[in-house]
């Protein structure tokens, strides 16, 4: 682009004069490149583009993202997996997809967001079509919900015309304010076109903490009455806490017409962490670095951890959100 922009400059009013056989060159050379320029996939290996209708998302990529990134979350691997794959796949959906995902924090809801951003736009959240809103950065005053409302509709209109495949990612959905949520209703319905744009090829994503004190207790009595957690089942969960979450004045979607509406495709439980997902993390973590696992050592971090319940002392109380901090501070001792 940039010899291009300067083959051009070469011709502009007050360039230095040219020989006839140098201006010739010069001429040739920027019209070539001006008809490589019209080619999509060449320009798009330059600037990124937003994906057409023949690039969907590797479904054997996001599975073995999620199996080797995300652990003790069977549920959400499992939903999240057919319900990205299935969506990107269908030649013709009829609503966006909305994804609404539960549980405290660490337990990986955040980095799912990534993953799935990553396997639609290969800049996952540094793309320019994958947009994050944190409801305390972006909206942290309760008397301008209705600017804000009017600035998600231009935003979101503004994107989705700019390519129909965006990803929008709403981050502590249990500190949104009632009823701003809300305002996107329309985008996430079943219109064909809203004055004249398509809302029915991005993908809308809810964090939330709101609902985990009912996962973590589903969970805890699964395992004191001797089941395993991968007996756990999305109905065991999802319809009690779709429920939980639209009463609950906390969670961003209390009483929200999204839930009315059934416009959330799926509630995602994350389930607590318990101490070998605890080491798996602190493995992951190590490996990133680029240093050699001692099982000891894993230990001895994963033992500085805190567990809940009191007695029991099962899960993590943080999940793996410490882990980083925790090796660092070891590596420094």
């Amino acid at each position: 682009m940039q010899l291009l922009l300067g083959l051009l400059s070469l011709l502009a009013p007050g360039s230095a004069a040219l020989e006839p056989i140098s201006l010739g060159i010069a001429i040739g050379a920027a019209s070539a490149l001006t008809g490589y320029f019209s080619y999509p996939s060449f320009y798009c290996g330059f600037v990124e583009c937003c994906p057409g209708e023949a690039e969907r998302p590797n479904a054997t990529a996001l599975k073995e993202d999620l199996n080797n990134k995300l652990f003790g979350q069977h549920l959400a691997k499992d939903v999240i997996l057919k319900a990205v794959t299935g969506f990107s796949n269908n030649p013709n959906p009829k609503k966006p997809l909305v994804l609404s995902l539960h549980g405290w924090g660490g337990t990986g809801k955040n980095f799912v967001s990534q993953i799935i951003a990553k396997n639609i736009h290969k800049a996952g959240q540094k793309s320019k079509f994958v947009h994050l809103f944190i409801a305390t950065l972006h909206f942290p005053h309760a008397h301008q919900v209705s600017l804000y409302k009017d600035q998600l509709h231009k935003w979101i209109r503004g994107n989705v015309s700019a390519c129909a495949r965006s990803v929008f990612i709403f981050d502590e959905m249990d500190k949104l304010h009632p009823g701003l949520i809300d305002a996107i209703k329309p985008f996430l319905d079943y219109y064909e076109q809203i004055d004249g744009v398509s809302y029915r090829r991005a993908i809308f994503i809810f964090l939330s903490n709101a609902g985990g004190d009912l996962i973590n207790k589903v969970t805890l009595d699964f395992w004191r009455s001797g089941k395993d957690r991968e007996q756990i089942q999305l109905k065991d969960l999802e319809p009690v806490l779709s429920v939980a979450v639209f009463n609950n004045k906390n969670s961003g979607l209390w009483h929200s017409s999204l839930i009315d509406r059934n416009l959330i495709d799926y509630f995602v439980p994350f389930l607590p962490l318990e101490y070998k997902h605890v080491k798996m993390c602190i493995k992951a973590e190590i490996q990133s670095q680029g240093k050699e696992i001692d099982e000891a050592f894993v230990d001895k971090v994963a033992n500085e951890m805190t567990y809940f319940p009191k007695d029991e002392k099962i899960y993590s109380d943080k999940g793996c959100k410490m882990v980083q901090d925790r090796l660092f501070f070891s590596w420094e001792r």
